[in-house]
């Protein structure tokens, strides 16, 4: 995306229409005059949201990465309403509560939530500056959409200041089953804050109806199908809204001769093996990274794979680099991924090339294309975008998607090569099948796979939410 310096607004803008998550749309960067300025963030959320604003003519609130306080300002055509947050409430709010407790417990407990009474304050303390924030922004009568796990507190905060809203809340990662759930020391509290909202969106039915149970059991409070009725006499709809990509634009990105000639760069750049599986993740404990690379390994050493034919290209953006969990998480994989080429290389092919670094999206595309085998293998994902954009970007019905059961988007992409990661000896005959299968069988699998994703796309998202949010239902 373009960037600019950013314009400041004189005042706080107001708008009829809200994003309301923990990181603002844009990334801070330096400019080739020494200037900072903005530029659109990479991330799934911002891209998912990033037309919805667009159309709507809308405001987005966040935090945006930095210990100092900034004024709203403007730029590439959107309203930014930063959110000032210390260095201890991003290290308790955030690195503690919602990404040291929350995220592992809604994740299965792949590892093990920590509770802490002081990351709990503060983040009730983020959370009403977050509402307070919404409260002044919102003009009479608003939609606000609030996002994901981080702000679940938001919406029972800001109908307490704002009765007139319509407040909508989307949960982009898993919803956890009553059993993990009840672990947490201020459930009722969280239960709560989410049915603050009008309508509370979940990536598959199985967490809303987790929630609609939570909230029978746990408050009390009568429950019909997709409906709770909350204790002030509001109706709140608890819904499933699997959330999708810009697949047209994915496509015709690419579709470009610069990013077509740059795909055949790449697998020039890997010795023109015959088959390029391809992993794209962030570094994180919840996407199965450990046991991909073993599998593809193992496979190596025991000659089921010629790495003169067969290589994996691993990218794993960093992540959270300042919490233990993750630290500990690079340093196995980079041990992991040294010791397999150790192995099993020659030099200057590596079976295994391995990037930790971060890409623009156009190099994302030409990884897409230039891979013959997408494998995305998390051991619990809420949805998983990177399974979609493959997909999209794919030019004829060729190439495999092999996909883990534990991904959201496995409920969807029923065509592709489904795993369990956790099977270790079923992941590795996954990855042989779905290389050598024929054309035929990829094909008929492929156009499966794209005509799912090209009917729903990031606009139908985005409007089935919106529709039912504004009263525009069926």
């Amino acid at each position: 995306m373009s960037s600019d310096k950013g314009k400041k607004t004189s005042s706080t803008p107001t708008a009829s229409f809200v994003v309301v998550a923990n990181r603002l749309a844009v990334d801070r960067i330096e400019n080739a005059d020494g200037s900072t300025g903005w530029r659109t963030s990479p991330g799934g959320l911002v891209t998912a949201l990033e037309p919805v604003m667009r159309a709507n003519d809308g405001a987005w609130i966040g935090w945006h990465g930095a210990p100092e306080k900034l004024e709203p300002f403007s730029t590439n055509g959107m309203q930014l309403i930063p959110v000032e947050l210390s260095e201890t409430e991003v290290a308790q709010y955030y690195e503690g509560l919602s990404n040291g407790t929350l995220w592992p417990l809604y994740h299965d407990a792949v590892e093990n939530p920590e509770f802490h009474r002081e990351w709990w304050d503060a983040y009730v303390a983020v959370n009403e500056r977050f509402a307070d924030r919404t409260a002044a922004v919102a003009e009479d009568g608003a939609v606000v959409w609030v996002q994901d796990y981080q702000l679940q507190l938001v919406p029972a905060m800001l109908r307490r200041r704002r009765p007139d809203l319509r407040i909508g809340f989307f949960l982009h990662i898993p919803f956890p089953p009553l059993e993990l759930f009840q672990q947490l020391p201020w459930r009722n509290q969280i239960l709560e804050g989410m049915l603050g909202a009008d309508l509370v969106g979940f990536q598959l039915p199985g967490g809303a109806q987790n929630f609609v149970r939570l909230v029978r059991q746990r408050l009390h409070l009568q429950t019909h199908r997709d409906r709770v009725r909350t204790a002030d006499g509001r109706t709140v709809l608890a819904r499933a809204y699997p959330i999708s990509i810009d697949t047209s634009g994915f496509n015709e990105l690419a579709a470009s001769p610069s990013v077509e000639q740059r795909a055949k760069q790449i697998r020039h750049d890997l010795g023109d093996p015959r088959t390029i599986f391809l992993g794209v993740d962030r570094l994180d404990y919840t996407k199965g990274l450990r046991q991909r690379i073993r599998a593809f390994g193992e496979l190596v050493r025991d000659g089921r794979l010629d790495p003169d034919e067969a290589v994996l290209v691993q990218v794993a953006a960093p992540s959270r680099d300042r919490v233990d969990q993750y630290r500990q998480l690079r340093d196995d994989i980079d041990m992991l991924v040294g010791r397999i080429n150790g192995e099993t290389g020659r030099i200057g092919r590596p079976p295994i090339t391995y990037l930790h670094a971060s890409y623009p999206r156009e190099e994302m595309a030409a990884l897409y294309r230039a891979a013959d085998i997408m494998v995305v293998t998390p051991l619990r994902d809420g949805m998983n975008l990177v399974a979609k954009e493959f997909i999209a970007c794919r030019q004829d019905d060729n190439g495999a998607l092999v996909l883990s059961e534990f991904a959201g988007a496995a409920k969807e992409l029923r065509q592709a090569y489904l795993v369990n990661p956790y099977d270790i000896n079923g992941l590795k005959e996954r990855l042989v099948e779905a290389m050598n299968d024929s054309p035929r069988v990829h094909a008929r699998r492929m156009r499966y796979l794209r005509k799912q994703v090209f009917e729903n796309d990031i606009d139908r998202w985005a409007s089935l939410f919106l529709d039912d949010l504004t009263g525009r239902e069926s």
